[in-house]
């Protein structure tokens, strides 16, 4: 059997993976990742061929790009409540694995993984290289300027965190305890 991923298929974090939308042959690619959640992010409906392949699989759907879609938001490329809640549902272990995507795989699903990462504490550098990784000539610096600027303080965390998420979290913590010390240490002396 041929398993043929989607174009712009990657590995987000453990369990969390990024796609452009789904066709008849990714179907055995997809179903090998076992999914439980599938997060559309942009307002295009899914084909019935994809309807029918999440449902005989039991991977739930949340089509959030059509329930939250927004005519109008002056500069902003998708809405903020988009990326929120986006990110509180694939923060949400009992989701995983999940599958992110949207049309394209780049532009929705490249904003909402640039204000993972910065979530994470990557630096804006290390986010904007991953995105282009993606994005290709498709590159639209409009998205990269709303990841800059998307108030991460609009999350709620879920509960039930993933493992990793935690640790790097953890790791975080850790460092700035290191840096700290060692900044005490220097004026100290």
């Amino acid at each position: 059997m041929l398993l043929t991923p989607p174009e712009q298929f990657g590995i987000i974090e453990k369990g969390v993976y990024r796609s452009d939308m789904l066709h008849p042959s990714h179907f055995s690619f997809i179903k090998a990742l076992q999914l439980k959640t599938a997060l559309v992010l942009s307002p295009e409906v899914p084909t019935r061929a994809v309807l029918n392949f999440l449902e005989d699989n039991n991977i739930k759907l949340i089509h959030l790009g059509l329930s939250i879609w927004k005519p109008n938001l002056g500069w902003r490329p998708v809405s903020e409540e988009l990326i929120k809640d986006g990110l509180e549902m694939a923060l949400d272990v009992g989701n995983h694995p999940i599958l992110v995507l949207c049309t394209s795989g780049i532009h929705e699903t490249g904003t909402f993984v640039g204000c993972l990462r910065k979530l994470q504490n990557w630096n804006f550098s290390s986010i904007v290289a991953e995105y282009r990784s993606y994005a290709g000539n498709k590159v639209r610096y409009v998205n990269e300027q709303f990841i800059e600027l998307f108030d991460m303080d609009l999350i709620t965390l879920p509960h039930n965190l993933p493992s990793w998420f935690i640790e790097q979290q953890k790791l975080l913590v850790i460092n700035f305890k290191i840096r700290y010390e060692i900044c005490i240490f220097y004026i100290s002396y």
